[in-house]
This record gives structure tokens, C-alpha cells and sequence, in this order.
């Protein structure tokens, strides 16, 4: 799904060029008496993939939908670039579309969008599946039509709200995988939100950890590509973002 830049007087714009291309400072959401999130400080360069993990209700994918204009911030300043995707845990593909027209819906018609959405399927995988219909898709296929379709209108921001956790495993290492080539390739600043500590691990540049609407975290990860769980280094810094996580 992708999204228009938004701008508000108190707290919303889009950022420059010589800007990271997210600045997050004193962000705050409060639902009712709660402020989900309180005071949030959080930037993330162009090219940078960063992950953000918190247990259910810390206010993470509240987040990912101010930085998607999906929702508002009630304090803070947030800057973010203007063009901005959102890949969703559910593919949200449109049942009555093809697979090529989901990939390039909302993009201005004609055979250059064809061919921009035929080369996107090309990098997922899927170029034999463009005139398929969504429901003839695999969980793993449709999931990475919805990447394509994201990452067709070259954003600069990627927003990625826990794209994986409805695959099975091995789908899941494989997406991984993809995911983390296609972003090097495309060069957008990244925000994963998910709950899986390895998977962050594995695909982040940094990963920061959200608790009582602050980050606790917000640490390089220095374990070196390819990332193996068996690595040392990978082990520890599992091991405090677990404990971050109030698991021992």
C-alpha cells in the first residue's frame, strides 16, 4: 500500500535532502489516559535498515502508521521523505485485480508501467504469475506481489509491519532473504516491525527496542553479514534484546 506525504502545522513534514530521511524527536501518541508512545527520539539515514522490536501493545505499529500517514502524532516532531510504502503482514491484495494490475494499481497507465511492473515481478520472482489471479497464490507468492507493489514506486521510506510472521519457516528465512537483497539493491531507508528477535537480527543495520513509549534500545548490530544465529556475537546480542524484552 503506498501513501501521500502528509503535513501538519504541529508536528508532521517531509524531509530535506541533507536530512536523514526520518527524524523522529519527542514523538508522542496517547490513546485516551495512555500515551502509547511518549517521547520517542528516532532517525534513520537513506539506505539504513533498522528494526524495531516491543511486545504486543508497546505501541510499534502505531509508529510505523505516523511514519505512513496512517495515523497522527499528538506531540513531537516527525520528518519524514515523501514517498513512503507499507508492506502489512496481510498481502491486501485486491481479489478482482491480477497480479500485474495489484502490482501497478494507482500507478498512471500505459506500456511503461507495464514494463515497470513486469520488472518488478521479475525481481520477486513472480514475472510467470503477472497475469495470475491473487487467490491462485501461495501465502509466500502473494506476500511477495505486496512487495512488489511497494518497492515498483521506488520509495524512499519502506515500512515493513511484520511482513512475515503469517509464513511458515522456511517461507519466512526465504523472504528474509529476498527482502534483505532487494533493499540493498533499492537503497531505502527500512522500518521492520516484528516480534522476532533473529529476524532482526538477521536483516538489521540497527535494531532498537520500544517499552513504556521509549526506546530502551537503539544499537548498531556489528555480527558480520551473512548472519549466522550459531555466530557469538549474534548469540549476545539475541541474548540482551531478549532480556530487553523481559525474557531471561
Amino acid at each position: 500500500m503506498s501513501t501521500t506525504p502528509t503535513t501538519t502545522a504541529a508536528s508532521t513534514s517531509t524531509a530535506t535532502e541533507a536530512a536523514p530521511a526520518v527524524h523522529l524527536r519527542g514523538l508522542r501518541r496517547v490513546f485516551g489516559n495512555r500515551a502509547v508512545l511518549d517521547g520517542v527520539d528516532l532517525s534513520i539515514d537513506r539506505g539504513e535498515f533498522v528494526a524495531l522490536l516491543g511486545a504486543s501493545g508497546t505501541g510499534k505499529t502505531t509508529l510505523l502508521r505516523i511514519l505512513g500517514a496512517l495515523d497522527r502524532a499528538d506531540g513531537g516532531t516527525v520528518l519524514v521523505p515523501p514517498v513512503r510504502t507499507v508492506v502489512f503482514q496481510e498481502p491486501r491484495l485486491v481479489p478482482s485485480k491480477r497480479v500485474l494490475a495489484n502490482v501497478t494499481v494507482g500507478l498512471p497507465r500505459g506500456a511503461a508501467t507495464r514494463e515497470t511492473g513486469l520488472k518488478a515481478l521479475a525481481e520477486v520472482g513472480l514475472d510467470r504469475h503477472a497475469d495470475a489471479w491473487p487467490a491462485t497464490l501461495s501465502g509466500g507468492e502473494a506476500q511477495r506481489a505486496a512487495l512488489a507493489r511497494a518497492l515498483v514506486r521506488e520509495p524512499q521510506l519502506l515500512l515493513l509491519d511484520e511482513p512475515f510472521a503469517a509464513l511458515d519457516a522456511l517461507t519466512r528465512l526465504r523472504m528474509q532473504d529476498l527482502v534483505g537483497d532487494l533493499v540493498r539493491r533499492h537503497r531505502p531507508a527500512v522500518l521492520l516491525v516484528t516480534h522476532d528477535v533473529d529476524e532482526a537480527v538477521r536483516l538489521a543495520d540497527r535494531v532498537a527496542v520500544l517499552r513504556d513509549g521509549g526506546l530502551v534500545r537503539d544499537e548498531r548490530v556489528t555480527v558480520e553479514r551473512p548472519r549466522d544465529p550459531a555466530d557469538p556475537a549474534f548469540a549476545d546480542l539475541r541474548r540482551r534484546l531478549l532480556a530487553d524484552l523481559g525474557v531471561h
